[in-house]
C-alpha cells in the first residue's frame, strides 16, 4: 500500500492543537473505558508476542490490557499529558510498552511493520478520516487486523456531541464529524477493498453518576469541548450556557438508570489484504 503523499503544510494544524489542549483534560475520564479496552483486545484477537499499534491510545488503557497478554504494544498519541499517564500505568500494571507522540494522520513508522492495529474511540477524531484510515492500513501487515471502537450518532455519546456543536462554533470546512466513525455503513465505505471480512458488533459502556448534574460537572472539566464552550458562553451570554445545562441533564437523564450511565458503542474489526 503506497504512503500518502507527504503535506507540506497540515491545513488542520491550529485544530489538531486545539485538540491536543483539549485532551489533556481527560484522564479521569478514562477508568469508564477500561472494561471497553479489555473488550476491544478480545474482539481484536490480540495475542503473545504480535506487534500491536494503539492508535489515540490516551491513558494507555488499550495498550496496556494487550500488553498483559504478551503483546508488543506501541501506544501513539496527540496528546503529551495522556502519554504521561500512560507511562505512568504501564509502570504500575508491570508492562512494557513503547509510548510515542504522534499525529494518525501521519504515523511515524515504516509500512507494514505492526500484526494488529487498534483504536478505542480515538482515531475518529482525525479531521480527514481517509488519511487516518489510509495511514492506520499502510502500518498493518497484509492480513494482519484492524479493530476500533466508535460512538454511534443515536446513542447517549453521540448525541451529547451534537447537543454541544449546537452551542459551538462550526468546526472548520472539511472537517469530518467523528460521529460518523459510528455507522456501519460508513465504516464499510472508508475501508473499502482495502480490507476483507468486516465484522461489526456492539456494546454498552457503564459509566457510574449520580446525578445528571454530576455527569455534566465532570464534563465541564473533563471534555475539551465543553470546557471551551462554558469558558466561551460563561463570558459572552450565560443565559445561553444555562440553556445548554438544561439540555445537558436531560440528555443524561434519558440513558442514567441506577446510578450508571448507558453509553452504546460499536466495534468493527477487519483483515488487511
Amino acid at each position: 500500500m503506497n504512503p500518502t503523499p507527504a503535506q507540506t503544510a497540515d491545513p488542520y494544524a491550529a485544530l489538531k492543537a486545539t485538540q491536543r489542549a483539549g485532551w489533556a483534560y481527560f484522564g479521569p475520564q478514562a477508568a469508564a473505558t477500561t472494561p471497553c479496552a479489555a473488550r476491544l483486545v478480545r474482539f481484536a484477537g490480540i495475542h503473545r508476542d504480535e506487534r500491536v499499534l494503539d492508535v489515540a491510545c490516551g491513558t494507555g488503557v488499550v495498550s496496556i490490557t494487550a500488553a498483559r497478554t504478551g503483546a508488543k504494544v506501541t501506544g501513539a498519541d496527540l496528546t503529551p499529558e495522556l502519554l504521561a499517564q500512560a507511562k505512568e500505568n504501564a509502570g504500575i500494571a508491570g508492562v512494557d510498552v513503547e509510548w510515542r507522540e504522534a499525529d494518525v494522520e501521519r504515523l511515524p513508522f515504516d509500512d507494514a511493520v505492526f500484526d494488529a492495529v487498534v483504536s478505542q474511540f480515538g482515531h475518529i477524531f482525525a479531521p480527514r478520516p481517509i488519511i487516518a484510515i489510509h495511514e492506520m492500513l499502510r502500518v498493518l501487515k497484509p492480513g494482519g487486523t484492524i479493530a476500533f471502537s466508535t460512538w454511534p450518532a443515536d446513542h447517549w455519546i453521540g448525541r451529547s456531541w451534537a447537543l454541544s456543536a449546537r452551542y459551538l462554533p462550526p468546526p472548520p470546512e472539511g472537517v469530518a464529524p467523528p460521529i460518523q466513525w459510528g455507522e456501519p455503513t460508513i465504516v464499510r465505505e472508508r475501508l473499502g477493498s482495502l480490507v476483507r471480512d468486516l465484522t461489526f458488533d456492539r456494546d454498552v459502556m457503564l459509566t457510574p453518576a449520580l446525578s445528571p448534574q454530576h455527569v455534566r460537572w465532570n464534563a465541564e472539566r473533563t471534555s475539551g469541548a465543553v470546557i471551551r464552550l462554558v469558558e466561551s458562553l460563561s463570558a459572552s451570554d450565560p443565559a445561553r450556557l444555562e440553556a445548554f445545562r438544561r439540555e445537558y441533564d436531560a440528555l443524561v437523564a434519558e440513558y442514567l438508570e441506577g446510578n450508571v450511565v448507558r453509553a452504546s458503542y460499536l466495534m468493527s474489526r477487519a483483515i488487511k489484504t
